[in-house]
Parts: structure tokens; C-alpha cells; sequence
């Protein structure tokens, strides 16, 4: 994805640009430093982490991660890289916020870039990525209201964080859409956009909370579930597998889980995808070509930074109208025609 934008004044990343030589390209080295969900997450982590796999197929890097094991790593696992010829740090999730940027701030020379944070002011030598989930949060909402059989929603995140809660303000506002044109009462427990409270397990590790979470809802009436919590989401696809998708779907996140959590894939009606490792490689482009500048790159349906995922094994359980109806709204988010904004 060769077209995620720049914002907020900072040039656009080049989409491409020539290696002088092959001696040039194997000494750039990206490093990665984790959340505590680990490198194989099977949501951001990972998906970032993919998009330095993919600089080092394509563009010949190397790459190296450290794992944060807890919150108090972060620090150390940064400060740890610097003077370690890392052409670029890539910090990943908004946790990371405050300990790159006391990093960055003292080592002005070290390129920065952190997943799902953006700087306001902007700090020079870090670049933000973040995305307009929202956008394809909206388009599951409103999916998830015509799919449901019951009328009862669920959603539930890791911790009330933005880059959390705007995956449940857009999955939310999507239902509410489909109530407004429909003349429907869908209803979504788990979280209240205006009040900014809801559902949250406070870690993103715990496969027990994902499936005791997703439980609870079940047994208040949802039928189709969205974990906003990363490893925690695959304990909620076990509980959906053992009951079967036709009583409980799940709608994954930052990621295509039908093929990273290969062995529950019947029970994914959709995933509300990030395109992290997109950004990712765009952020090493823009480094390696000199392109380099801080301020915040943002994907959206737009561009494709965001999107939603096919329905895979549920494809002919979706009907053909509703199937047109997300083709339309999404047009319609995109044009400005339709505000996903239900606050």
C-alpha cells in the first residue's frame, strides 16, 4: 500500500524510490519493540512486525525485535536500541507513547516511528501512524445489525484506550445507522460512546478473559461478538468454535483472523483489518530514501489502510442486498456523505 497519505504538513512518503547498491541496502537496519502481546499476537505486533519482513524481502534490511513482557519494559527495551545502529525504531501501540518520546527527544539523531500514537506538537525525529478504524468499524456495525438473528450485539476492548475505544465507537455507530435506516432497535452492549464506558479486561494476553468475556455476552443475548483486545479475541473465537458460528460469530481485529487463527476460522463473519505492516514498510521506504520526516501517516478506507476483510467460509450467508448496502456506505464514508460518528 504505496498510497497511505501523510498528514498533519508532512510531506508525502514516497511511493518508491531506486537502491544505489546492494551493499547499501543490507547495512539499514529496522528494529521493533514490542507491547506486551508479543511478536506472534496474531493482531498488531505481528502485523507490524510483517511489514519489516516484508523490507527485508523487498528492499534487503535487516530487522531485529524486542519483546515488553510488561509496561515497565518499554523504557529499557528503547533506551537499549539507541547507539545500536537502528536505522529506524519502530515502537508498537499507544502504551509505547510517553517512553518514545522521552527517547526521541533525547537522541534528536534517532529516527523514531510508533504505531497507533500520534504527537500534538509534533516531536521532529518520530513519525505517528495511526488509522481511521472507525471507518471500517462502521461498515462491521452495520453488518454485524443485519446479520444479527437475535438483535444483541457485543463488543468489548483490552484497555479504554483510543486506539481501543475507536474500533467500538465505529462498530457502534454502525449498528446505530442500521437501526436509523432500517427502523430497527439492534441493540450493542459493551460499550456506551457517549458516556466512554464499556466492557475492558485491562490486559491483552488473556485468552481466559477473552472467552469468560464473550461468555457474559452470550449469555445476554449477542450473537455476534467484537474482542478490541488482541490475543484475548482468540479466547472468544474458542468459546464461539465449541457453541458453532451459527450461534455465536465473531468480527476479528487489525488483522485477517481467518488465517491467522486458522483453527476457529469458521467462526469469523469478518475482520476490521489495520494495514500496520503497510505503514510499516512505507515508514522504512521513507528512511532508507532520505524521504523521512516526523509528523503522523493516518490509513483510512480511503487508501486502504483500513478495511474490512472478506467473509471467507460465510460469504453465501450474507445476503446479496446487505452486501450492496456496505458497498454504498462505504462510498459514502469515503466522499463524506455519511459521518461515522455516533458520540
Amino acid at each position: 500500500m504505496n498510497h497511505v497519505r501523510k498528514s498533519s504538513g508532512c510531506l508525502a512518503i514516497a511511493a518508491a524510490f531506486f537502491l544505489a547498491s546492494a551493499p547499501m541496502a543490507a547495512a539499514f537496519t529496522a528494529c521493533q519493540v514490542t507491547d506486551t502481546g508479543g511478536i506472534d499476537d496474531n493482531s498488531f505486533n505481528q502485523t507490524a512486525w510483517k511489514g519489516v519482513e516484508d523490507a527485508k524481502k523487498e528492499l534487503g534490511i535487516e530487522g531485529r525485535f524486542l519483546e515488553s513482557q510488561a509496561e515497565t519494559d518499554y523504557e529499557a527495551n528503547i533506551n537499549s536500541l539507541i547507539g545500536g545502529q537502528c536505522d529506524v525504531i519502530i515502537t508498537v501501540g499507544f502504551l509505547l507513547g510517553d517512553a518514545t518520546k522521552n527517547a526521541a527527544l533525547a537522541n534528536p539523531d534517532q529516527k523514531f516511528s510508533i504505531v497507533d500514537f500520534a504527537y500534538d506538537p509534533m516531536v521532529p525525529n518520530i513519525l505517528g501512524q495511526v488509522y481511521a478504524t472507525d471507518e471500517a468499524a462502521f461498515l462491521a456495525g452495520y453488518l454485524a445489525a443485519g446479520m444479527s438473528e437475535t438483535g444483541v450485539l457485543g463488543v468489548f476492548g483490552g484497555i479504554n484506550i483510543p486506539p481501543v475505544t475507536i474500533f467500538m465507537d465505529g462498530f457502534a455507530a454502525g449498528a446505530s445507522y442500521y437501526n436509523e435506516q432500517k427502523g430497527t432497535s439492534v441493540t450493542v452492549l459493551g460499550w456506551d460512546p457517549k458516556a466512554r464506558e464499556g466492557l475492558f479486561t485491562n490486559n491483552f494476553e488473556s485468552l481466559d478473559d477473552g472467552r469468560a468475556f464473550a461468555q457474559n455476552l452470550y449469555d445476554e443475548g449477542a450473537d455476534i461478538i467484537v474482542p478490541v483486545a488482541g490475543p484475548v479475541g482468540l479466547g472468544s473465537a474458542t468459546l464461539a468454535a465449541e457453541l458453532g458460528a451459527d450461534k455465536l460469530k465473531i468480527i476479528g481485529v487489525d488483522a485477517d483472523l481467518y488465517f491467522s487463527d486458522p483453527e476457529h476460522k469458521q467462526v469469523y463473519l469478518t475482520s476490521i483489518t489495520k494495514r500496520m505492516d503497510a505503514t510499516v514498510f512505507d515508514v522504512i521506504k521513507s528512511v532508507m530514501g532520505g524521504k523521512f520526516e516526523g509528523g503522523v501517516l493516518e490509513g483510512s478506507l480511503a487508501n486502504g489502510g483500513v478495511d474490512l476483510a472478506p467473509f471467507h467460509d460465510l460469504e453465501d450467508a450474507v445476503p446479496a442486498e446487505l452486501k450492496q448496502e456496505l458497498e454504498t456506505i462505504r462510498a459514502g464514508i469515503i466522499d463524506g456523505s455519511i459521518s461515522v460518528d455516533n458520540k
